[in-house]
């Protein structure tokens, strides 16, 4: 029961001991504590500054790989307008070629046909001329086989002829 009622001696021993206590944690202890703590403050406040930089980091980081995807975006979009194009340009010219070509056989086809037409009248007139030398030849030696029919015809192309 003494406790819940001290007595004057109990009071006066617990609040020197309190001090004691209280003056060896002041000296000793609250100084290591204190900076500790300090310490442990201050690598919080670090340990914040140090995300808030790696936060704005990565912001810029998300913001440059954004440029680097719109710029690669615009690269490709330009190669493959380039490519487009070539491909347009180099269809063109195959066209180009092709028509060229095919105007330069045209008009070589139109050539060996005139000259194929042109030999084969050539070869026609020679057959009929030879045909009509022929017949002529036939026809002459019918008329002319006896000597009363020669004599007729020369002086049937006698009358006929005039002179100047």
């Amino acid at each position: 029961m003494e406790l819940v009622t001290p007595q004057i001696g109990l009071i006066f021993w617990m609040t020197l001991s309190f001090l004691i206590v209280l003056f060896i944690l002041g000296k000793f202890a609250w100084k290591p504590i204190m900076k500790a703590l300090k310490d442990r403050q201050e690598s919080i406040e670090g340990s914040l500054l140090a995300a808030d930089r790696a936060k704005e980091e990565m912001s810029q980081l998300v913001f440059s790989n954004e440029q680097l995807m719109k710029e690669a975006k615009d690269e490709r979009d330009a190669m493959l307008r380039d490519a487009r194009k070539i491909r347009d340009n180099i269809i063109g010219e195959a066209k180009t070629k092709a028509e060229e070509e095919a105007n330069r056989i045209v008009e070589t086809a139109k050539e060996n046909i005139h000259f194929e037409k042109m030999a084969a009248l050539t070869d026609l007139k020679n057959q009929i001329a030879i045909l009509s030398i022929e017949i002529a030849e036939k026809i002459m030696k019918e008329n002319l086989s006896t000597d009363d029919k020669q004599k007729e015809l020369v002086t049937k192309l006698l009358n006929e002829t005039h002179f100047n």
